[in-house]
């Protein structure tokens, strides 16, 4: 890959990866809730995770999709009914009592395998594919899906860094479950330009 392309493929990496969408909400909602140390398996999960699925759909499983139209819309009504499940997750997610760990994020392979069903993955895994490697050229592949990870990963980590400095100002319950419901209602949101509702 050139240095030019690489580049390019960098600033779009960057620029999908650190907008809002359902990976960074839940992030944000995850640094509030539980802090950046026991939020990083869920960052890391959603870097390497991302990372093995551009890499996949590189290697053909887009195409299973492009033959298959009734996969993709299952795959759509998958991914909304389990957003739809996690914002009411989040919504409902109550503050640690004192001296207590409350609630679990993410684990590591529950956010890499939510990359399947997160239509905003799918999306720039997709165009990633499309736009920077050429058909059956596995070193592009696997370097757009090397780069996504590098990328994403300090990308996302500001999202659970502004959930952590958050916390200050979530000192009472009525104001944790108000940003829990907000985050809920901004993850359900996210689906609508991705899904072109």
């Amino acid at each position: 890959m050139d240095q030019p392309l690489l580049l390019a493929l960098v600033g779009f990496a960057f620029v999908t990866s650190v907008t809002p969408g359902p990976n960074n909400m839940m992030l944000l909602a995850s640094g509030a809730n539980f802090g950046f140390r026991r939020s990083l398996p869920h960052m890391l999960g959603i870097s390497l995770g991302h990372a093995l699925m551009v890499f996949l759909v590189g290697l053909g499983l887009a195409q299973v999709f492009q033959r298959q139209p009734a996969l993709g819309t299952g795959l759509k009504l998958l991914s909304v009914l389990y957003m739809l499940w996690l914002a009411w997750k989040i919504a409902h997610a109550a503050a640690p009592r004192e001296g207590q760990v409350g609630g679990r994020p993410l684990s590591f392979l529950q956010a890499a395998a939510f990359q399947w069903v997160n239509p905003k993955a799918w999306a720039m895994a997709l165009t990633a594919v499309t736009v920077y490697a050429s058909a059956q050229d596995w070193a592009a592949m696997l370097t757009v899906a090397v780069v996504f990870a590098m990328v994403n990963l300090p990308s996302v980590s500001v999202w659970t860094l502004a959930g952590q400095q958050l916390r200050r100002f979530l000192t009472t319950h009525r104001r944790l479950q108000a940003f829990n419901v907000t985050m809920a209602v901004l993850l359900v949101a996210s689906l609508w330009p991705v899904l072109g509702l």
